[in-house]
Formats: C-alpha cells, structure tokens, sequence
C-alpha cells in the first residue's frame, strides 16, 4: 500500500501531515474519523479509542458547506474526535485522480475548520473493498449500495489503523 507523504499545499501554505506525524500528534487512547469524500455524498466512519477497529458511522450528504461542517464538528465532539483520515483517491498507476484535488480541497477546509490534525490515506479500491466485504452478509445489493460510502470510510480508516497500530518490524 502507498503510504502517503507530506503532501505541500503551496497555494494555501498548508502542510498536510504525513502518517508518521499524524502517529506523534496522537493520544495513546484516542478516537479518529474516516472520511471517504465524494462530489455529493460523504462516508464517515470512527475508530475505537484504541485505535484497532475501524467502524462504519454515516453517509453525509454535501450540498451545502456551512451544514457539512456543522455535522462534521458535532460527530468530532460527540465521538471525542482526535484525528481525521481523509481517502485520497489516486489512480491504480499511483497518479492523481479527477477527485484528488477536491479531496485535498476537503483536507484543507477540515484542516481550517475541525482540526489540524489530519492526513490524507490512499484509498484505491476502498469502495470496491467495502462492497465486496459487505456480500459476505446476507444483505440486498440495494442496501449494499445505501451504505457503500460510510463502508468505504471504514475500509479507508482500517488501512490507517493497521498501520498506525503495527509493530515497527
């Protein structure tokens, strides 16, 4: 899997943290947000505070800012949020996307407006991933696809907490 590094933000003079920064600004016991974000529709999921099970929590509709982030900010001090997880989605060759950019946008925007602590995870197939982990259930695929984007966070946020979590070997 890419591990994602510094990601410089010249135009905004942002720095957006790689993994291992985003590891050293964490409580030991702390809770972290998956995003998956999308043009309309946004997937969050949330971790335990051990920061070992990634665990799907809603799907955010994004038509206007200001409300996206008034539930984004009630999700974060509901949950006692300490970190964010935002799916970068890059093409299989590793190059940007269409989305990327929009995806750095929303990693800007969080990182004025929620919380500096942030980082960007690669998220190819992560809703490829998550739909086809959800055909092991007995679940109609209409269903499947109503949760497809809260799966594809949880799918993006258990690749940060693997590798948060792992033994350095």
């Amino acid at each position: 899997m890419l591990i994602l590094l510094e990601i410089n933000i010249i135009k905004y003079n942002i720095n957006m943290l790689d993994i291992e920064d985003f590891k050293k600004k964490l409580d030991k016991k702390s809770r972290l947000m998956g995003i998956d974000p999308g043009k309309k529709r946004v997937g969050i999921a949330v971790s335990d505070e051990n920061k070992i099970v990634a665990t799907p929590y809603s799907t955010l509709i994004k038509n206007d800012y200001s409300k996206f982030l008034e539930e984004i900010k009630s999700i974060v001090r509901d949950n006692n949020i300490k970190g964010i997880v935002i799916g970068l989605p890059i093409n299989l060759d590793g190059t940007p996307s269409q989305s990327s950019q929009s995806a750095k946008d929303l990693a800007i925007n969080l990182s004025k407006d929620v919380t500096e602590n942030i980082t960007m995870w690669d998220e190819r197939l992560s809703s490829q991933g998550a739909f086809n982990l959800s055909s092991n259930l007995d679940v109609n695929t209409s269903k499947k696809v109503k949760k497809l984007d809260e799966n594809a966070a949880q799918f993006i946020l258990q690749g940060a907490l693997d590798y948060l979590t792992k033994e350095n070997t």
